[in-house]
């Protein structure tokens, strides 16, 4: 019998890592980050409850932090196997984990100076840039649909998760004893609503399937009236003469929001002076979505190619790219007729901040959230009415007006995630939900229940076989 460990997110939607078992093989599927609360994020630092050196390969369903972000750390570990993931998923993880190890980095370094200067201890980062390059040395990318034995008795299929680039539902084949078993693991699913990728693609069947379900406690709004907000407020920051800011995750949300302010533009509606994408991170994943751009939904790869365009950035052609400091910082004199998108997606770090501190203040600016925002961050903060935003010791009042719309998710909404689930053919698989708040995930099995389908909540460190 296999078995499979729930190791990470399942208490919340970060640290994704669940641990599969058979007679002969041990294989990791996810090694997330945790993210948001300081009392969240000390768990990265916990020790793996497994014996790293053990462990055949990792699978990666995707290149976000929270399923990818401490590959690093079992690496430095000890674990030196192979680390399977979908070619542009692999593109993407240098950039992610490159950004994450210099954070660190940049982090330790200034709460070290505090240390010395207090006669503390010195503290070490949770890995290093040495530590990213030798955890990429291991990694291996497959193409979509590509059936693979990943080790003695496992094999592994990508599938198109729809979420980000790269992104993929994980078939896993288990062997034993001439039988074979089927797990399938959704990652994350995207919104079939969303910009550029494909929907998900269909899974027909499986013994046990692991089911995110970041919004099975709601649906989004509908794309249409997202896009018209959007418009709208776009519109209004441009008569009343502020800025518009724009928090956006890297990878996927930040190459949607180009397309659907392209797509304004191509129609004439869009009358800001520039659009400014005012992170290292976010130019480099933009300029790895343009690589793939055989990924694309061929409606959208449609749309850029009507308005003669190669790539995202010539579909939007008053974009533009701020790699420095010094140019980051030179966007603080522009007063008006500017949007800026910057990380990082939930207002925690990264040049959002900054570009706060110059414009929250001032009741003509907007800012638009436009993705998840968990539940102990500063953009939740703002989502729920701060009246406050902390940088470092100033205390910046918050006079913009805050739009949040949720239509742009890139996660599937309730509806997305059941029509997906009911492709399955009966005998239904056992159904375990992760990857939500909890009462996100609580509300999804009661809809669930009411639709025939039993679906369990597993606690961390639970285990089942099969």
């Amino acid at each position: 019998m296999a078995k499979l460990t729930f190791l990470g997110a399942v208490e919340g939607v970060t640290g994704s890592a669940y641990l599969l078992e058979t007679g002969v093989s041990t294989v990791l599927l996810d090694c997330g980050l945790y993210q948001g609360r300081r009392e969240e994020e000390k768990e990265n630092e916990e020790p793996f409850p497994f014996e790293v050196k053990k462990l055949d390969c990792v699978v990666l369903s995707h290149a976000h932090l929270d399923h990818s972000g401490r590959l690093p750390k079992l690496c430095a570990e000890g674990f030196s196997g192979p680390i399977f993931m979908t070619r542009p998923t692999s593109d993407l993880l240098e950039v992610m984990l490159k950004d994450a190890a210099s954070l660190q980095e940049r982090d330790v370094e200034w709460e070290n100076k505090r240390r010395r200067r207090a006669g503390k201890s010195e503290i070490e980062p949770l890995y290093t840039l040495e530590d990213v390059d030798a955890t990429l040395a291991q990694c291996v990318g497959f193409n979509y649909g590509q059936r693979m034995a990943v080790a003695d008795n496992v094999d592994v299929c990508f599938r198109d998760a729809g979420h980000i680039l790269g992104s993929a539902i994980v078939e896993v084949f288990v062997t034993e004893q001439g039988v074979q078993k089927k797990l399938v693991f959704s990652g994350d699913l995207g919104n079939s609503f969303a910009a550029l990728l494909k929907d998900p693609e269909i899974v027909e069947s499986a013994d046990v399937l692991l089911l995110e379900s970041t919004y099975g406690d709601r649906d989004h709004r509908p794309m249409d009236d997202a896009l018209a907000e959007f418009e709208q407020i776009v519109d209004e920051a441009s008569a009343n003469g502020g800025n518009i800011l724009i928090p956006s995750f890297a990878v996927g949300r930040t190459q949607e929001i180009i397309f659907r302010l392209g797509q304004l533009y191509q129609k004439g509606k869009l009358r800001q002076q520039a659009v400014y994408l005012d992170s290292p991170m976010a130019i480099a994943v933009t300029e790895i979505y343009h690589r793939y751009q055989n990924v694309y939904n061929a409606e959208d790869a449609q749309t850029i190619q009507r308005g003669k365009s190669s790539s995202l950035h010539a579909f939007l052609p008053i974009l533009r790219y701020s790699t420095t400091t010094a140019e980051s910082m030179a966007l603080n004199r522009i007063e008006s007729g500017a949007i800026f998108i910057a990380g990082s997606g939930m207002c925690n770090g990264g040049r959002i901040r900054h570009h706060f501190k110059h414009n929250l203040w001032k009741s003509n600016a907007h800012v638009i959230i436009v993705g998840f925002q968990s539940i102990g961050t500063p953009g939740r903060a703002l989502v729920d009415g701060a009246k406050f935003f902390h940088i470092g010791g100033d205390e910046i009042a918050v006079r913009a007006t805050i739009h949040t719309i949720g239509g742009f998710s890139a996660h599937a909404s309730q509806s997305q995630l059941f029509s997906w689930l009911e492709h399955f053919r009966q005998p239904h698989p056992r159904l375990f939900l992760v990857h939500g708040e909890s009462n996100a995930k609580l509300a999804f099995q009661k809809y669930l229940s009411e639709k025939g389908w039993a679906a369990t909540v597993p606690g961390k460190g639970e285990a089942i076989t099969f």
